[in-house]
């Protein structure tokens, strides 16, 4: 754990299983390493990414969260991504064109040892060239992209994660929701 962590701090690139795929993560406030990811990637830099967080604090410090977002994380059995508006102490880079931002707060440990290590949020994007299929496991990886992070995480290699994806959903800051992705 700790030389994923100071790769990270250095403004590195990983692979790590998150909740739900195998994910590109780094610092979520360190422009530099979010740039990586995009050429990594080989992603537009108009599309925007999506951050973790451990905690319903460090939650409460990027973002005003509704109530019904409150709801919507305890009900969810999948896990989930909401799109809050408005997000405090993040590069512009990764907000989308409307200045919103997917944050989950993540529910399995590992994910949530290493940012509260990190002490930062952390980017989760899909470890794949945009277009590509997801990784529901780490042989999914192309070993291209293995080949361009600095770091790929050991922890847990053999497993098949059990969703595609988060159900991605945004809510405003008067409780008006759009589901936009199951």
């Amino acid at each position: 754990m700790e030389k994923i962590i100071n790769i990270l701090k250095s403004g590195g690139t990983i692979l790590y299983p998150t909740d739900t795929i195998w994910g590109i993560g780094c610092d979520a406030t360190n422009i530099e390493a979010v740039n990586k990811i995009f050429d990594i990637k080989k992603r537009e830099k108009n599309k925007s990414m999506i951050i973790l967080v451990e905690s319903e604090k460090r939650l409460q410090d990027l973002v005003d969260v509704p109530e019904m977002a409150w709801e919507i994380i305890d009900l969810s059995e999948k896990p989930v991504t909401i799109v809050y508006e408005n997000p405090r102490g993040l590069p512009k880079e990764l907000l989308a064109e409307d200045g919103s931002i997917g944050i989950r707060l993540v529910k399995n440990d590992f994910c949530k040892k290493l940012i509260t290590k990190l002490n930062k949020p952390l980017v989760s994007t899909s470890a794949n060239f945009s277009g590509d299929k997801s990784p529901l496991k780490f042989s999914d990886i192309s070993p291209e992209i293995i080949d361009l992070v600095d770091y790929a995480v050991e922890e847990d290699r053999e497993k098949v994660s059990k969703y595609s994806g988060s159900s991605v959903i945004k809510i405003w800051s008067d409780n008006r929701i759009k589901v936009l992705r199951e």
